[in-house]
C-alpha cells in the first residue's frame, strides 16, 4: 500500500507539471500566434498562425487530459493509453528538437530550453512506462 501511494505521488507530480507546461504553451499558441510568428520569422505567415493555433488546441487538450488523470495511478498496466500518448508526444518532439539544434542557425535561445524540457519529460514518462508500481 505504501509503495502504491509513493508511486501515485510521483506520477501525480509528473502529471501536474506536464499539464501546466502544456497549458502554458497551449494558451500561448492559441491566443498569441501572431506575436509568436513575428518573433520566430518576423512575418505575418497566416498558414503558420493557423498551425500554431491548432497546435495550441492540441496542447490544451493534452493538458486537460493530464490534469484530470493526475489522481490516478499511472504505470505498469494502469492508465496505459495516457502514459503511451504522453511518451510518444514528448519523445517525438524531443527527437525533433534535438535534430533541429544541429540544423538551426537562429533562435537557439528558444530551441535549447524546449529541448531540455522535452527530453526530461521523455525520460520521466519513459521511466514510468518501464516500471511497475506494484514492484516498487
Amino acid at each position: 500500500m505504501k509503495n502504491k501511494l509513493y508511486q501515485l505521488m510521483n506520477t501525480k507530480t509528473l502529471m501536474i507539471i506536464s499539464a501546466i507546461f502544456l497549458a502554458v504553451n497551449g494558451f500561448g499558441f492559441t491566443f498569441f500566434p501572431d506575436e509568436i510568428t513575428r518573433l520566430l520569422i518576423n512575418d505575418d505567415n497566416y498558414i503558420l498562425i493557423l498551425i500554431l493555433q491548432i497546435l495550441g488546441a492540441l496542447y490544451l487538450g493534452f493538458s486537460i487530459l493530464n490534469w484530470t488523470a493526475k489522481a490516478s495511478l499511472i504505470g505498469g498496466i494502469y492508465n496505459k493509453p495516457i502514459l503511451i500518448g504522453n511518451l510518444i508526444h514528448f519523445f517525438t518532439a524531443s527527437m525533433t528538437l534535438i535534430k533541429l539544434i544541429f540544423k538551426a542557425e537562429t533562435n537557439l535561445q528558444l530551441i535549447f530550453p524546449y529541448t531540455i524540457i522535452y527530453s526530461l519529460f521523455t525520460l520521466t514518462f519513459g521511466y514510468v512506462f518501464f516500471t511497475n508500481p506494484s514492484l516498487k
